[in-house]
């Protein structure tokens, strides 16, 4: 038997809560993020076991440590109900849709971890369809209904809203950065015609729109009279299924089980290698864990010098890597977290220079020196002519087109790898959904999936509103289940 699972605040000052108290929620009451008070650990003799598992397996040999107080056999309905190859059987590549995640591999010790093969083609289905299947389940239970309030860079959007359309009691409030997304993203949300789904186009960059999620997670009066929960990656249900991913792929590049791995994340708000993180804690043998970032370089800047300086709105660049174009990674303070050794003191003094719009700055501290001894941490940057010469590459030497975020992966990968040390490139996307790079990069269209072939052609439905807090808040009223 385990302990019991209970979560604290990144910032000290809400209380501990379990699994089933957090699921809907975003920030905790103090504004901080959720942890676990302290990590599951696999030993290696149970890591040994879960080398055979498939997907399913593994997700519950994963979740169960993280949501012990849902019953085992609701756990297993759910999970069961949300990894079936038919949900994730968008692979181009030829790959057995039965794996959920296939391992293609490039070369000897250089792979890709397919994880956009599900509805919306990015990584985020393979958590927010776990996370539709939970809301709804904890919503009938209660008789409740939820209002889902967040914001994308382009891929969060549309999982989230595939992932609950239909969803009984649930209402989807997403926010956008207007014109800011490729044309196969913004028809993939707009063009969503059901009644529980809110699509909002925000005058502004991504880190507007996650601004005012925040504004309104933290008005509780408000978050609570309209039952306000939260998709994005603060939401831990998420992140926790994320983690299920680094194992699947551990044991599909590894033969032995004392074997290291490296897993190269393309990363903007931090949410996808912070389960990759996570998965390392939970002893996972990770080697390295190598953050990609495009232009908007501000974590591959903490990770080389321990300044953590987020960008102004007007310093977020637009590139053709659009759901990294983010300049305040969200779940970094997850990180920082560990890497104080849990001083929520420390947490809440950085945080609160953040939130001025200031910067901290490690460099020099014991606590950078850490980042890479103890917690593994690497970085790389890449832009648009890296981005165009990379795609060239795996299409020449290995007939594989990849899309744009995958490339910056890809291109810090090369950069990264060691001799004897498998590199596993988490694929963030499927290059059909940024088909004009794929065409600047290749001269041909990508490859789109049965049933997309003329998404931007469907009627579009969305709203587009400014910056304005007091006006969201009204819109929301107005239309809360």
């Amino acid at each position: 038997m385990h302990d019991a699972m209970y979560y604290v605040s990144t910032r000290g000052l809400a209380p501990q809560k379990r699994f089933t108290d957090i699921l809907l929620g975003g920030l905790m009451e103090d504004g901080g993020l959720a942890m676990p008070v302290q990590y599951p650990k696999f030993t290696p003799l149970e890591l040994g076991s879960m080398r055979s598992m498939d997907y399913r397996q593994l997700a519950y040999a994963v979740l169960s440590r993280f949501a012990d107080d849902l019953p085992s056999d609701d756990l297993h309905a759910l999970i069961d109900r949300t990894y079936r190859p038919e949900v994730y059987c968008n692979t181009v590549s030829g790959s057995d849709a039965r794996d959920i995640t296939p391992l293609f591999t490039l070369e000897p010790d250089l792979h890709l971890l397919e994880l956009s093969n599900g509805p919306t083609l990015a990584f985020k289905d393979m958590a927010m369809q776990l996370l539709g299947n939970l809301f709804e389940y904890a919503l009938a239970k209660n008789g409740a209904e939820l209002n889902i309030f967040g914001a994308t860079s382009g891929d969060t959007g549309s999982s989230a809203e595939y992932a609950m359309r239909g969803k009984r009691g649930i209402r989807v409030f997403m926010l956008s950065p207007h014109g800011k997304m490729s044309r196969f993203q913004s028809a993939q949300m707009f063009s969503l015609q059901d009644p529980n789904i809110f699509n909002i186009a925000v005058r502004g960059v991504f880190d507007d729109c996650q601004d005012m999620v925040k504004a309104v997670s933290n008005d509780l009066d408000f978050k609570a009279k309209y039952r306000i929960g939260t998709v994005n990656s603060i939401n831990w249900a998420r992140v926790s299924a994320q983690v299920v991913y680094y194992f699947k792929g551990y044991f599909a590049a590894t033969q032995r089980d004392d074997q290291q791995v490296s897993f190269t994340v393309p990363s903007g708000n931090f949410g996808n290698v912070c389960a990759g993180h996570i998965a390392r804690m939970m002893g996972l043998p990770i080697r390295h864990l190598v953050v990609a970032t495009n232009e908007n370089d501000v974590l591959d800047e903490f990770f080389r010098t321990g300044l953590y300086r987020p960008r102004g709105n007007a310093e977020t660049l637009h590139t053709s890597s659009p759901s990294m174009d983010i300049s305040k990674a969200s779940n970094f303070e997850r990180f920082i977290f560990d890497l104080a050794g849990r001083d929520t003191e420390q947490v809440r003094a950085m945080w609160g220079e953040v939130d001025r719009g200031r910067p901290f700055d490690l460099s020099g501290t014991g606590l950078f020196g850490k980042v890479a001894s103890e917690y593994g941490f690497q970085s790389g940057a890449s832009n648009h002519a890296h981005r165009l010469a990379t795609m060239r590459l795996a299409h020449a030497r290995w007939g594989r087109a990849i899309d744009t975020h995958t490339a910056d992966g890809l291109k810090v990968a090369l950069e990264r790898r060691e001799a004897g040390v498998p590199m596993v490139v988490l694929e963030t996307a499927l290059p059909a959904k940024f088909s004009e790079t794929v065409v600047e990069a290749l001269g041909c269209e990508p490859v789109r999936p049965h049933g997309m072939e003329h998404l931007e052609s469907l009627p579009q439905r969305y709203e587009v509103m400014g910056t304005d807090v007091a006006a969201m808040k009204a819109f929301i009223a107005r239309n809360a289940a």
